[in-house]
């Protein structure tokens, strides 16, 4: 599946999730201005089509690690 055929809010998610980074579900929330509940939908969605990582927070184990499987599309330098 490629990401144009994600819903809007899982592109947008996995636009912030980076594979070196781990977010968790309330940093999610802060970049992303998308509400709870989205994110659920768009995580799910994400791991459905095996593009998330989830992991472990021996910080607090209350919440998940969520980082992204795909590379972040690589920055044009402007000269």
């Amino acid at each position: 599946m490629t990401k144009t055929e994600l819903p809007k809010s899982s592109v947008k998610v996995l636009t912030v999730l980076d594979p070196y980074n781990s977010l968790t579900h309330k940093e999610i929330a802060q970049l992303t201005g998308l509400s709870p509940r989205t994110i659920r939908y768009a995580l799910k969605k994400l791991k459905e089509h095996d593009m998330l990582v989830e992991k472990f927070n021996f910080r607090d184990a209350r919440q998940i690690l969520y980082s992204s499987k795909i590379p972040a599309a690589p920055t044009q330098a402007t000269v």
